[in-house]
C-alpha cells in the first residue's frame, strides 16, 4: 500500500496542472483514457483495470447530487429525533442482542465501547439494512471525472484496485453510497485499507456481509484514533443565566470541577465523582439559551469518524439510549432555528462589512463565521454564543443597515 501511495503521490504531482486545466467539455471517455495510464502507473494490473473501467459509464445523477447543497439546514433536535429515535433506539437494542457475543468480544479486544459500536452501525446503514446499493467504482469514476474532488476521488479508486489485488472483495461487492462509502460502516477504500479489520479470520474484511468484521473495522478505526475505554462522550448541562460566555472558549478544556465552579449544572442528576476530574470542552451547538454539552475526548474521536457535532452527539446520544439512559432534557430553542445557506451568507457578508471577518461568504456557519459573530455578539453586549439562529440574523442584518 505504502508502494502505491507513493506513486500516486508523484502521479498526482506530474498531473495536477493538466487535470486543474482540463477542459469543461472533457468526455467520460477521455477522462477515463488518461485515469486507466495513472492507475497501472500506480502499480495496479491491467486486469484490475480492465474489471474496473471496461464498458464503465458515468451515473449523472451522482453529479447532481455531488453539487447539489440544502439550502435548509436541520436543526439539532430534528436530527436528534431521527437519530435517537424510539424506532432506531429498539432496533439498536435488537441487533446488540442478536450479536452480543461478537459485538461484547470486539468491543473488548479494541477497548471500545459496545454501544457506540452500534450506534454508528445505526446511523450508517440502519444496523446492516441499508449499506447502499450504489456501484463505488462508477460513483467515483464518476465524481473524478467532474472534476470537483477529482484528486481524492481517483485517490480512492486506486485504493478500490488494491483491495481487488488483495482478494479483499470482489468487483461485484463494491457496492455503497452514492459518494463513495462502502459497506455496514460506510468506510471509503482509503480508510478500508487503512482500519478494515478481518475478525473472523478467513482472510477477507467483509465489511458488506459480515456484521462482525463490519463492527470490528469501526472498532478498530475508533481504537486507533485515541478512544479511552470507560470514559464518556458527552454529558448534557444546563449554563446559568449569569454564564460569563466572553470567557468561554469553545476549544479550551477545563476540568468538570472547574465547569461545576462556573455555574454549569447536570440536565439531570449529579455530577459524578469520576467526572469531576475529567477535562471537558463546552458545546453550545443550539446557542447559550439551549441545553448544552461538555464533550470529553471520546466525543472527538467519534468526530475523527464524521467530522460533524450534530452526528457526534447523535451517536453518544443513541449509544447512550440503547444502554437505558434516558432522553435528554432540553427543552430546544424552536422558535430560533439556525439559519438557510443563503441566510448564513447575509449574516457573513454583513459581518465581514461591520469589521468581524468571517471569511468568504458561503453559507456554512463554520469556525471563522462562529468566531465572528461573537465578536459581534461581545461588542454590542449579546450573548456571545456564536449560535447563528434566526435572532443573530435578525439583529446582524439591523447592524449593517444602520
Amino acid at each position: 500500500m505504502i508502494r502505491r501511495l507513493l506513486v500516486l503521490a508523484a502521479s498526482f504531482s506530474l498531473i495536477a496542472a493538466d487535470a486543474a486545466a482540463q477542459p469543461e467539455g472533457e468526455t467520460f471517455a477521455d477522462w477515463r483514457s488518461g485515469f486507466r495510464d495513472r492507475l497501472i502507473a500506480s502499480g495496479a494490473e491491467e486486469t484490475t483495470a480492465a474489471a474496473m473501467l471496461d464498458g464503465l459509464q458515468p451515473e449523472m445523477r451522482i453529479i447532481e447530487r455531488d453539487r447539489s447543497q440544502p439550502e435548509f439546514v436541520r436543526p439539532l433536535w430534528s436530527y436528534l429525533d431521527i437519530a435517537a429515535s424510539d424506532l432506531r433506539i429498539r432496533n439498536g437494542r435488537d441487533a446488540f442482542s442478536e450479536n452480543r457475543d461478537d459485538v461484547d468480544a470486539v468491543a473488548a479486544h479494541f477497548g471500545v465501547r459496545a454501544e457506540i459500536l452500534i450506534a454508528i452501525w445505526g446511523l450508517e446503514s440502519s444496523y446492516g439494512a441499508i449499506p447502499g446499493n450504489n456501484d463505488i467504482v462508477q460513483a467515483l469514476a464518476t465524481l473524478a471525472w467532474e472534476g470537483r474532488r477529482r484528486d481524492w476521488a481517483e485517490a480512492q479508486l486506486i485504493a478500490v484496485a488494491e483491495m481487488l489485488e488483495s482478494g479483499y472483495a470482489t468487483r461485484e461487492q463494491l457496492t455503497g453510497s452514492w459518494a463513495g462509502a462502502m459497506g455496514q460502516m460506510q468506510f471509503i477504500p482509503t480508510t478500508y485499507l487503512e482500519r478494515a479489520h478481518d475478525w473472523d479470520g478467513d482472510g477477507r474484511r467483509d465489511i458488506w456481509a459480515n456484521p462482525a468484521d463490519a463492527l470490528a473495522s469501526a472498532a478498530n478505526l475508533l481504537s486507533r484514533a485515541g478512544w479511552r475505554e470507560g470514559e464518556p462522550a458527552i454529558r448534557e448541562v444546563r449554563v446559568p443565566d449569569d454564564f460569563d460566555f466572553a470567557a468561554w472558549d469553545p476549544d479550551q478544556s477545563r476540568l468538570v470541577s472547574e465547569w461545576a465552579m462556573r455555574g454549569l449544572r447536570p440536565a439531570s442528576g449529579e455530577w459524578q465523582a469520576d467526572d469531576l476530574m475529567r477535562a471537558a470542552r463546552l458545546e453550545l451547538p443550539a446557542g447559550g439559551q439551549a441545553p448544552g454539552f461538555l464533550t470529553f475526548p471520546n466525543f472527538r474521536v467519534i468526530k475523527r469518524y464524521n467530522n460533524s457535532t450534530s452526528y457526534a452527539i447523535g451517536v453518544a446520544h443513541l449509544a447512550d439510549r440503547i444502554a437505558g439512559d434516558p432522553a435528554l432534557v432540553g427543552p430546544w430553542p424552536e422558535d430560533n432555528p439556525p439559519l438557510t445557506r443563503s441566510q448564513t451568507r447575509e449574516v457573513q457578508a454583513a459581518l465581514n462589512g461591520l469589521g468581524f471577518d468571517s471569511g468568504t461568504p458561503d453559507g456554512l456557519a463554520g469556525p471563522n463565521t462562529r468566531a465572528a459573530l461573537r465578536g459581534f455578539q461581545r461588542a454590542n453586549d449579546l450573548i456571545a454564543d456564536g449560535y447563528l439562529g434566526r435572532a443573530m440574523y435578525d439583529a446582524v442584518l439591523a447592524a449593517a443597515a444602520d
